[in-house]
């Protein structure tokens, strides 16, 4: 009798039940979420969630009354440092702005793990009520920068009852796996179910976030700004990429979106693709020539600030860079690249 096609049936069978086993064993990690234990608070220094987890706080004050109050959530692998130049432009406007290290991220706790996006948006909705009846009646935004703004995005539609006055959405994460080629998509849910503990960089990308090279370099020596992330932390981010997408068409409240059309992140059809599913009513599009990823930190980053600004004491008043009128006419024939 041959043995030879038994042999090779049985080495089949045991390399799949290996890597059925590997799928069961190596899932990608998602912090579980702790017990309802603390009516949320805003103190000095930290912003204290409904699970009394501490998430460092920041806040620019203006020298008066504020005239609106912003709460900004930062990008993956960044934390509330990324608005410090904002920050402190807009409290020269008379506007507060409060961030908050989300989890996982700056001095956060769970540093380097995904938390779930069910969490984050939480955090990012529950913050927005406390501030809402701290300041009344000033009106309360969100400004969300790429990751920032994909949560902000899955926020407003998951509590469509929040207070708040609008979103501020700067380069949102929106690309999502209908967007990615299907090799890369594949690839991301083979490495995050068999090696989710695998490290992995922007090394090698040849990517340009910014034009700002000296702010770039104060970031490679930031210990807080990753360097490095687990390949479930990006199969978390993925998720939230897919989760703001999906969130579009069911925004109810007025967004500004802000995007530079050299960003290399975030790509124009993605982007623009998303955008048209945002309603019409509410959707407001600001187009910067020569602008990068980190639209606010770059070398020109004031012009886009000063934008924001206006738009926040101002929403239905065009902006002074002049940056939104083109609007989604001028995204639509932006250059794919």
């Amino acid at each position: 009798m041959r043995v030879g096609p038994f042999l090779k049936a049985a080495a089949r069978g045991m390399l799949w039940g290996l890597l059925l086993f590997g799928l069961a064993a190596c899932q990608p990690f998602v912090v579980p979420p702790g017990q309802t234990s603390a009516v949320p608070r805003l103190e000095a220094k930290a912003y204290v969630a409904d699970d009394g987890a501490r998430l460092p706080l920041r806040t620019w004050e203006p020298a008066g009354k504020p005239k609106a109050v912003v709460l900004a959530l930062h990008g993956f692998g960044d934390y509330s440092n990324a608005f410090e130049a904002a920050g402190r432009q807009l409290a020269r406007k008379g506007i507060r702005t409060v961030a908050y290290d989300q989890r996982g991220f700056g001095r956060a706790p769970g540093y380097g793990r995904w938390h779930g996006l069910d969490r984050l948006t939480q955090d990012a909705a529950d913050a927005v009520r406390l501030l809402a009846r701290r300041s009344a009646p000033a009106p309360v935004y969100v400004l969300g920068h790429s990751m920032g703004g994909a949560i902000a995005m899955s926020m407003a539609a998951d509590h469509p009852d929040l207070p708040l006055a609008g979103l501020a959405l700067v380069a949102p994460a929106v690309w999502g796996r209908r967007a990615m080629p299907a090799v890369q998509e594949g690839a991301l849910w083979l490495s995050a179910h068999t090696i989710p503990w695998y490290p992995v960089s922007g090394q090698g990308l040849h990517v340009v976030p910014s034009d700002n090279l000296e702010m770039l370099r104060r970031l490679a020596r930031d210990p807080l700004v990753m360097k490095q992330y687990r390949v479930d932390l990006v199969w978390g981010l993925v998720n939230a990429m897919d989760a703001a997408v999906y969130a579009a068409d069911k925004l109810r409240v007025p967004a500004l979106f802000l995007y530079g059309l050299k960003d290399e992140l975030v790509p124009v059809v993605p982007t623009r693709r998303t955008l048209l599913m945002v309603p019409a009513a509410e959707r407001r599009v600001a187009l910067y020539p020569n602008g990068y990823h980190m639209l606010l930190r770059d070398l020109n980053g004031a012009e886009a600030v000063a934008d924001l600004a206006a738009w926040f004491l101002h929403p239905s008043a065009p902006l002074p860079s002049g940056a939104d009128r083109g609007g989604m006419q001028e995204l639509l024939a932006a250059d794919p690249r």
